[in-house]
C-alpha cells in the first residue's frame, strides 16, 4: 500500500543527511566540513479516518495536514446499542 493522500496527494520526498565535523567558525573553530552525506525519505503523516466519501462510509488515508485544513467529512457516530440489537431479533 503506497504511502499516499487520498485528498492532498502527498507522498514520500527525498532528501537527505549530512554529516559534518569540526567546529563552527562562530564558536571559535576553524569551521565545519561535510564528511558525508546519506539518502534519506521524508514520509507524510499519514493517518487512517472514518469519513464519509461520495456519500457512504469508508476508511480512508489522509495527511494530518488535512484534517487541521478542515478537509475530511468525518462519518457520523452509530446510535444502535448492542442490547437494542438482540432485543429486536
Amino acid at each position: 500500500m503506497a504511502r499516499i493522500c487520498e485528498l492532498t496527494g502527498k507522498r514520500p520526498m527525498k532528501g537527505s543527511i549530512i554529516w559534518r565535523s569540526g567546529k563552527p567558525k562562530k564558536q571559535g573553530g576553524i569551521g565545519t566540513h561535510v564528511t558525508a552525506i546519506t539518502k534519506r525519505r521524508f514520509l507524510p503523516n499519514l493517518q487512517r479516518v472514518k469519513a464519509v466519501v461520495e456519500g457512504e462510509v469508508r476508511y480512508i488515508r489522509v495527511a494530518a495536514s488535512a484534517l487541521k485544513k478542515g478537509l475530511v467529512v468525518k462519518a457520523p457516530k452509530r446510535k444502535w446499542k448492542k442490547e437494542a440489537a438482540k432485543a429486536a431479533a
